[in-house]
């Protein structure tokens, strides 16, 4: 008796993009950041906005023996639904990481270190690269994002510069 052919996980059809979610984009990226390569994909969600937004096209960089620091955003399985998630680093403490959304007030997640993936080292908007804020001011946006006042403070901050960049555009 023929053994039945088994079936792929995903397929591409050529001249498409190649969609994955929940467990094989994990096993996708897992693969990828192994070989010490950045991965490329386009975000889904609105947890990280204004820095990551829906659609973003966000490149996610192995560890390479760093460890993940105060304000860092990282890639890491979500403990409970074993799905990619992208957020930010809020508190560390023995080995635990706890990692919050930008645009969430109420979720902290517990990360254990084998649970990270890698860092978000760079994001594109309409082809143009996002500024991330991974520098010092990382330290400040972990702080308000861990009190729960980072959205409440970019709201009216973003209607005061939103006229201007919409000018600069034209």
């Amino acid at each position: 008796m023929k053994p039945e052919p088994t079936r792929p996980e995903f397929s591409v059809i050529k001249g498409s993009d190649l969609s994955l979610s929940g467990q094989a984009l994990v096993e996708l990226l897992r693969a990828v950041l192994r070989k010490g390569m950045p991965v490329r994909f386009q975000a889904k969600g609105f947890s990280m906005s204004p820095f990551i937004k829906n659609k973003d096209v966000v490149t996610i960089s192995p560890l390479g023996g760093k460890r993940p620091g105060l304000g860092n955003i990282i890639a890491f399985v979500h403990p409970e639904t074993g799905g990619l998630c992208i957020h930010r680093i809020v508190r560390q403490k023995d080995g635990i990481y706890v990692a919050k959304g930008d645009n969430i007030s109420e979720t902290d997640e517990c990360v254990p270190t084998e649970s990270i993936l890698g860092f978000a080292t760079r994001v594109e908007r309409n082809g143009k690269q996002v500024f991330l804020f991974l520098g010092p001011e990382r330290y400040l946006i972990a702080f308000l994002n861990r009190r729960g006042l980072l959205f409440p403070l970019l709201l009216p901050l973003w209607r005061v510069i939103r006229p201007f960049l919409k000018r600069s555009a034209l």
